[in-house]
């Protein structure tokens, strides 16, 4: 007769057997949890890196880019912009009036001649009549900054909100010539809303 607590080998063989199933399943477990969070760590510091040095999280401020960008819209800005273009939606970082960065639409650079006819609310890049279908109001505020037609130096971007009669931009003294090394970035996309998610390529005058 078998006393309490006392095995056979068989008995003690299956239980020290138990034993180190459950232990390999706990170490598996726990490889498993801290791989995971090595994962989503690792995920996060990749994020983090490149919402600093590629991408930016921009807000919209004002009416400016109506009906374009409207107030409260948050956008996805590219961090690198080797060479503004006409047509670009951009962040600009250039001490103003306002003490603020400003969202427009580069709508002259470095060497082009723009021309502006508010009787008509015709631009003109160097000679040519631009076409403008994402226009909000018409152009037609001088803002007296200017005598037109104005040849831009190198290096310089003359830029315009898409809600002409309430933009302030380098029609006026108080935003002026744009240095190009103080664009912040190209606007890519807008998240939010998310009913307006929306991309914004290139826009070609051509």
């Amino acid at each position: 007769m078998k006393k309490e607590n006392q095995y056979t080998d068989e008995e003690l063989d299956e239980e020290f057997e138990q034993d180190i199933t459950a232990e390999s399943n706990k170490k598996s477990f726990t490889k498993k949890v801290i791989e995971f969070l090595s994962i989503i760590s690792t995920s996060i510091v990749a994020i983090m890196i490149i919402f600093t040095f590629v991408f930016r999280i921009v807000g919209v401020s004002g009416p400016s880019m109506m009906n374009t960008l409207n107030n409260g819209d948050w956008l996805v800005v590219s961090a690198f912009i080797t060479e503004p273009e006409r047509g670009d939606i951009v962040i600009i970082t250039q001490d103003n009036a306002f003490h603020e960065p400003i969202v427009k639409r580069v709508i002259a650079v470095g060497g082009d001649t723009i021309d502006i006819d508010f009787k008509t609310a015709t631009v003109y890049i160097n000679g040519k009549e631009i076409n403008e279908p994402y226009l909000g109001s018409s152009t037609i505020t001088d803002e007296g900054g200017w005598q037109y037609p104005l040849t831009l130096e190198e290096g310089q971007v003359f830029v315009m909100g898409d809600n002409r009669q309430h933009s302030s931009d380098s029609r006026s003294p108080l935003i002026g010539l744009i240095d190009e090394n103080y664009i912040l970035g190209q606007v890519l996309f807008r998240f939010s809303p998310i009913s307006e998610f929306k991309f914004f390529g290139d826009y070609d005058y051509e």
